[in-house]
């Protein structure tokens, strides 16, 4: 309240004293989790969650509330993450991919209703019918008929080019029938990208870059993978493997980019989430075709009824490379990415005007979802629950029965149970019709699967009784897992290898062909 005076107050005076309290009206509607307890919570969260370096921003009503680094950019360094650091932001990618035909179409140069193989005559899947069929949407909403991450073992990190891995794509059988069944399809979007050159004449790299990133002042982002380890500011990857942090590889992925590639940082990202929930516009400047925006907003595939641990939550689509959820009422459009050494989330709540980026340099945390609800809630007026923590015990619970798991594995392997053939039975070489070969070799008194299409990635198999082995990867990241042998009159006929779930849920069955 103003002082009560009785002299006359001057125009100018009274002005100033406005805009002061305007000032800190404005100031006040930034709850007070985000004003006086996220740092805090951030810095509480790279403990409990060994997490090396965490960057932050939230948007409310066109401008920037907070844009904040935390912690360090590689473990073991004394280098600070910044809002200008790079992280590898894996399938928020999806969403640029999902725009950039939305533009297109905007622009009458294709409809996403256009059969796939008018602009790509080679398009082939499983199902030839399928393949005339399929649309660009349904590349774009992840309703082919495949599981969730099938194929993905086989493409990422891999030495395919994108062409083989179109071609392989091609030949995978779909676990469900066209249209019947969502399954998160990354194989797909890397299709959809691959139009953008034949309406363009551009690849889908060089059409974000003078598109999206350009326009929108997002001058560090890298569209592709391959460029993220010569940037002078970047996070490094890393995993926690059995409780120990770990530095790991950026992931190899560019014969996928339109699914997963981007490189950004938060303050790049902050202008593309501000030119969202401005109908395209950044710096007053129309950018993005606000038909285009809506276009991906669109609800195409149906994933469920959703749900919440604790808030409203009605049900859940699936637009163009966003996520639709409603959330205590409101519309949430958002979309998480994890990839080797990175988890991110990017999220909307347009009638709120408020959007929420979270990256981390670490893939193993839940804490980047955390935040978006702790967040969330803050500004809807929603109790404050400290998901963080509840997170992290189901994130320990889990913990505890994959370690439960492997000591019994381990503890199998101790007491030297016998195969049931000689260890020189199960060696040999391999062929999965799709992926290729795979050999089985004894190496260090050890047998050791090594793969044709990734090179430097074994596992190690122990023998688990019987035809079981247990096959552990050099790569945290695959983890370890129990391969079953099929043995037929005596002799191997197949194995069938499956990875961690964070890779691919589906086996593929290798069949020993010498």
């Amino acid at each position: 309240m103003l002082p009560k005076i009785n002299t006359p107050i001057k125009p100018c005076f009274l002005l100033i004293c406005l805009l002061t309290a305007a000032g800190l009206l404005g100031q006040d509607k930034t709850p007070a989790f985000v004003r006086d307890s996220l740092d805090t919570y951030v810095e509480r969260a790279l403990k409990d969650w060994q997490i090396p370096g965490v960057a932050v921003c939230v948007i409310k009503d066109g401008r920037i509330v907070v844009m904040k680094g935390y912690g360090i950019k590689e473990a073991g360094t004394d280098n600070k993450v910044d809002t200008n650091t790079l992280f590898m932001i894996g399938s928020n990618s999806k969403a640029f991919t999902g725009t950039a035909l939305a533009m297109l179409e905007a622009d009458k140069k294709l409809s996403l209703d256009d059969k796939v193989q008018k602009w790509l005559p080679d398009f082939k899947l499983y199902d030839p019918w399928v393949a005339k069929e399929a649309t660009l949407r349904d590349l774009l909403c992840h309703r082919l008929g495949f599981e969730t991450f099938q194929g993905d073992f086989m493409y990422f990190d891999s030495d395919l080019t994108l062409q083989q891995v179109r071609e392989k794509f091609g030949k995978v059988k779909p676990v469900y029938s066209f249209r019947s069944k969502w399954g998160y399809t990354n194989a797909a979007f890397l299709t959809a990208g691959e139009v953008i050159p034949k309406v363009t004449g551009k690849t889908w790299a060089q059409f974000l870059e003078e598109r999206i990133f350009k326009p929108l002042g997002m001058n560090n982002t890298l569209a592709l993978s391959k460029d993220i380890a010569s940037a002078p500011n970047k996070a490094s990857a890393h995993t926690v493997d059995k409780g120990v942090l770990k530095k790991i590889p950026y992931g190899n992925i560019d014969n996928m980019a339109p699914a997963g590639s981007i490189s950004s940082s938060v303050s790049d990202m902050s202008h593309w989430v501000q030119a969202l929930l401005s109908g395209g516009r950044y710096n007053d400047q129309p950018v993005i075709n606000p038909n285009a925006i809506g276009q991906t907003r669109v609800p195409q595939s149906i994933l469920g009824n959703g749900g919440h641990m604790y808030n409203r939550a009605h049900f859940s689509l699936y637009g163009l490379g966003w996520f639709l959820e409603e959330y205590s009422g409101r519309k949430f459009v958002g979309h998480t990415g994890g990839v080797n050494g990175f988890v991110t989330s990017v999220a909307m709540l347009p009638e709120e005007a408020l959007g929420i980026i979270v990256f981390t340099n670490t893939d193993a945390n839940n804490f980047y979802e955390a935040l978006r609800y702790e967040i969330m809630d803050a500004y809807l007026g929603l109790p404050y629950r400290n998901y963080s923590n509840v997170y992290l015990g189901y994130n320990r619970t889990q913990e505890k029965h994959a370690a439960d798991w492997l000591k019994k594995k381990q503890d199998t392997i101790a007491n030297l149970p016998a195969p049931l053939l000689p260890i020189a039975a199960y060696a040999g070489d391999y062929n999965h019709a799709v992926y290729g070969k795979m050999s089985i070799k004894p190496e260090n008194g050890k047998l050791v699967a090594r793969f044709e299409h990734h090179h430097g990635r074994f596992a190690t198999l122990d023998p688990l009784g019987g035809n079981r082995f247990l096959a552990t990867f050099n790569e945290a990241l695959y983890g370890a897992k129990e391969w079953p042998f099929t043995i037929d009159k005596g002799k191997v006929k197949s194995v069938t290898v499956t990875v961690a779930d964070f890779v691919e849920f589906t086996p593929y069955e290798f069949y020993k062909i010498k």
